[in-house]
């Protein structure tokens, strides 16, 4: 079985860390290691975190793309699993990445993610998230796209292999977003990016803050402009941070 390293960029977690968490000790088979990797919290993150008996790692610079180079580089797994902190994933997430990573020819993957709340699934960001996976490359990167590439987000739990991301340069630290989009467009060199048909649930909190129509139109609007090679510092205006 593959050994996996699960990795999660924490930043003022507190409510949500300890289940996400919870829901990580039950996988079966386990993960190889779970590493949290935290950007300074002023909450109980870190605390909750080390109460799981998870490992713990400050980093000097918070920031997503540093902590998660931070976590991969001290993950000894032969695959890097990338995890938000508000996301729950299936008990068979391990053997999911095994069966898929046995496809010589597929470099990383991602599940499909369910963004939910206390009351509802938000079906309609499911399929905004289907059209930013495959309709963005398609129109953007065409070339890319028919060697297959996918785009990935944050919260269909990304994975690849340690080997690939150490050769592309992993996550690049001055990207405060798409950094997992500028990924995909680097690992796209060593094989095909592939979506599973397996779900995960993320929370839905920025689209409850936002209203569904806004968050739509911010969604669409920053992968656009991805696309279009705008820069990230100027995307990050659009996305501001939600707890």
């Amino acid at each position: 079985m593959t050994r996996v390293s699960i990795i999660i960029p924490t930043l003022n977690e507190a409510t949500t860390i300890r289940q996400t968490l919870r829901n990580l000790s039950i996988l079966d088979p386990p993960a190889w290691e779970i590493f949290v990797i935290d950007g300074g919290s002023q909450d109980g993150t870190v605390a909750f975190a080390q109460n799981e008996a998870i490992s713990v790692m400050i980093s000097p610079q918070k920031g997503r793309s540093v902590q998660m180079n931070l976590g991969a580089q001290a993950a000894t797994g032969d695959v890097l699993c990338f995890i938000h902190a508000d996301t729950f994933v299936p008990a068979d997430l391990v053997t999911i990445i095994d069966r898929t990573l046995a496809d010589p020819t597929i470099t990383a993957g991602g599940l499909i993610s369910l963004m939910t709340g206390t009351t509802r699934t938000r079906w309609e960001f499911t399929i905004l998230n289907t059209i930013k996976t495959y309709l963005i490359p398609f129109v953007f990167r065409p070339i890319a796209f028919s060697q297959g590439l996918r785009l990935l987000f944050g919260d269909q739990v990304i994975f690849c292999r340690r080997c690939d991301f150490q050769a592309c340069g992993g996550f690049d630290s001055t990207w405060p977003i798409m950094e997992e989009a500028d990924l995909c467009e680097k690992l796209i060199r060593y094989g095909r990016i592939a979506q599973v048909n397996r779900t995960v649930r993320s929370s839905d909190r920025r689209v409850a803050h936002w209203g569904p129509f806004k968050a739509i139109f911010i969604y669409l609007f920053i992968g656009i402009l991805w696309g279009l090679g705008v820069p990230p510092v100027y995307l990050k205006r659009f996305y501001a941070e939600i707890r």
